[in-house]
């Protein structure tokens, strides 16, 4: 698809020489459609008629510069989607699948439809453009009780930086528990009551730590960039002495790191409570592990949100009652296009319920959790819990978050 992209894109430039680059962008996103079909093509022709309708309105809103840039970053956007979203490698192919597991409880308990509602703190994990959002300073913390004893936990923090933007850190740490070491070579593998078994065990980890920079480009339009280094060590060793083929033997390394990037948008349309999301996360160079190397989980989201019932909602307006729906298009680089639909029904800024299904995954479906929040003095709290079912033999995926905001 990228050379499909690409080449219609050269041809129309050859063919069209007197067109500025504004509007040279948005042909990039005509384009770009004439690669993709089904569902995505019909999302993204949708998306553009939006933000047509949009321009026409910015003419007379807002100044030539502002025009340009929105051209300008859209058309990007759409750049980055046709290097992400490509043909599905197979499954079980990048390494460090820890960036698969998300954070935050009350995403996950919305199916992780969560690419528009991301904000503050939390958005350093699922749109950096979220993190724009924020009016003062914010500290998120997500335990996750994983499969097979694996426990994760996540911490974020985001601070405003007035008129230019807002930054945020975050951390994560996988621990993978203990495991126990087996060798062909002799004289464990003559044991005939325990064949294999050394009697020593390793405890395999993984962590990452983040910088995310966003700010607001209009009062409807913010975008973010993270940037990401990822480490997984797979032995309690850094060097390991391993068979590389057969009969020969050397020392190789048993971790991999990789320097990460995310990339983030958000538009409110400005009709009702309408907004649009998009992220792509996880871009960068291979993982390399002893003498292989693999990509990384490369993640594009594009999701809608609106409120239902609540302040500008599609249907009712109504003070302490807000129903909101939000939709997401997944597609990871290692299985085929996903879709994630969440629901939250919240009741005076302090109570809340949620649900949501995940589509075309082979275990998860439903998921749900609730939240409350509650402000002592100065420091808003919250306390947000989710439940996810993954299959008959892996159970199920609990996850707790803690969350602080300064008023």
């Amino acid at each position: 698809m990228k050379n499909i992209y690409m080449r219609h894109l050269k041809n129309h430039a050859d063919s069209h020489p007197e067109q500025s680059p504004d509007d040279f962008a948005f042909c990039a996103s005509r384009c770009f459609l004439s690669g993709l079909s089904g569902r995505s093509r019909r999302v993204f022709l949708t998306l553009e008629c939006m933000f047509r309708l949009r321009f026409a309105t910015l003419n007379m809103t807002i100044g030539k510069y502002f025009r340009s840039l929105y051209k300008i970053v859209w058309s990007l956007c759409l750049v980055l989607l046709a290097f992400s979203v490509s043909p599905a490698q197979k499954v079980g192919s990048t390494a460090m699948q820890f960036l698969h597991v998300m954070p935050c409880a009350r995403a996950t308990a919305l199916g992780n439809a969560y690419s528009v509602w991301a904000s503050g703190a939390e958005a350093v994990f699922w749109n950096p453009s979220g993190l724009a959002l924020i009016q003062n300073q914010e500290l998120s913390s997500t335990y996750i009780n994983w499969i097979f004893d694996t426990r994760q936990g996540a911490l974020s923090y985001a601070l405003p930086l007035e008129d230019f933007g807002a930054v945020g850190v975050q951390v994560q740490y996988v621990d993978f528990g203990e495991f126990e070491e087996t060798s062909n070579a002799a004289p464990y593998i003559k044991d005939i009551e325990n064949p294999g078994m050394t009697g020593r065990t390793f405890r395999p980890f993984s962590y990452l730590i983040g910088l995310t920079y966003a700010s607001n480009l209009t009062d409807k339009f913010s975008t973010g960039i993270s940037l990401k280094y990822a480490h997984e060590s797979l032995f309690s060793g850094q060097m390991v002495n391993a068979m590389v083929r057969q009969g020969v033997y050397e020392e190789v390394k048993t971790w991999a790191d990789a320097l990460l990037f995310d990339f983030g948008i958000r538009y409110r349309t400005g009709f009702r409570s309408i907004q649009i999301a998009s992220s792509v996360q996880n871009f960068g160079a291979n993982a390399k592990y002893a003498k292989e190397s693999n990509p990384v989980p490369l993640l594009f989201r594009f999701g809608i949100a609106a409120n239902v019932i609540g302040a500008d909602a599609l249907l009712l307006t109504m003070g302490d009652n807000r129903l909101g729906v939000a939709f997401d298009l997944f597609q990871p680089n290692d299985y085929a296009q996903q879709a994630h639909l969440g629901v939250e029904y919240e009741f005076a800024n302090s109570f809340a319920l949620r649900g949501g299904y995940k589509f075309y995954y082979d275990y998860e479906g439903l998921t749900f959790g609730g939240g409350i929040k509650h402000t002592f003095g100065s420091v808003k709290l919250s306390l947000d819990y989710s439940y996810g079912s993954i299959g008959t033999y892996l159970g199920n995926v609990q996850r707790i978050s803690i969350g602080a905001a300064l008023q």
